[in-house]
């Protein structure tokens, strides 16, 4: 171990392929090495059911999209939680994991419900007709948050995630649904996009962002994501 080394991170990673969970954790691997962060990776929440182990972590970084989670191994994560081990994580996979499961949905607080794509005027074959244009506004409540401060709102062209949540969620950034000529809802509706919850001891971060590497790269994306992580950390 590296002898500066003072925060653990355990990055659980899988689920569904097309968020690439592999490329995208490891885009962030180098930057908790170079905060003296060490690693350990593995490919399914079987891990949080080892509760001695979980104690010792100071971040949990997650990114496992859909999925299954079974009882003792949501119950290790949420008493992790609770006594102080951060949750972090971003798009699909944090806010659209283990769907079968009230009670994670309860710890995180906000849960994926669709990503409307084109109007069917625009449609085209494949992922791409679920990326649109839209922008994150950075709340000006939140502005002076160490997660988005400096920042300014920006757009993207990716999946809009249309997110269910609750009030125990601290809003930074929102995003709002426009209504188009064609779709069912008639007003615009805004999602949060990036939230922090607090969960006894324990910090949670999400941002929605995220489907694809170039999302993940892109400079506010980044910086938010990276900054959610150090400020969930125990």
């Amino acid at each position: 171990m590296n002898p500066t080394t003072t925060r653990s991170a355990l990055v659980v990673r899988g689920g569904w392929e097309g968020h690439r969970p592999v490329e995208a954790t490891d885009l962030f691997l180098p930057f908790l090495h170079a905060l003296g962060f060490s690693t350990r990776i593995e490919d399914s929440p079987a891990i949080y059911a080892d509760t001695g182990y979980l104690a010792t972590v100071d971040l949990v970084v997650q990114c496992v999209t859909m999925s299954r989670i079974e009882a003792d191994q949501l119950a290790g994560l949420r008493s992790a939680v609770a006594a102080g081990t951060g949750l972090a994580g971003w798009h699909g996979g944090i806010a659209d994991s283990y769907r079968d499961s009230s009670d994670y949905l309860h710890l995180i607080g906000g849960q994926f419900a669709c990503h409307p794509g084109r109007p069917p005027h625009e449609s085209v074959e494949g992922e791409a007709n679920n990326f649109v244009p839209y922008t994150v506004n950075i709340r000006p409540a939140a502005a002076d948050h160490p997660i988005v401060a400096g920042l300014a709102d920006f757009d993207l062209v990716t999946e809009q995630y249309w997110v269910l949540s609750d009030d125990y969620v601290d809003v930074l950034a929102t995003t709002t649904q426009k209504v188009r000529p064609g779709d069912p809802w008639h007003r615009e509706v805004t999602s949060p996009a990036v939230w922090t919850r607090r969960w006894g001891r324990g910090r949670i971060f999400v941002a929605t962002p995220g489907h694809s590497l170039d999302v993940l790269g892109h400079p506010s994306v980044r910086t938010i994501i990276e900054r959610g992580m150090l400020w969930a950390s125990r």
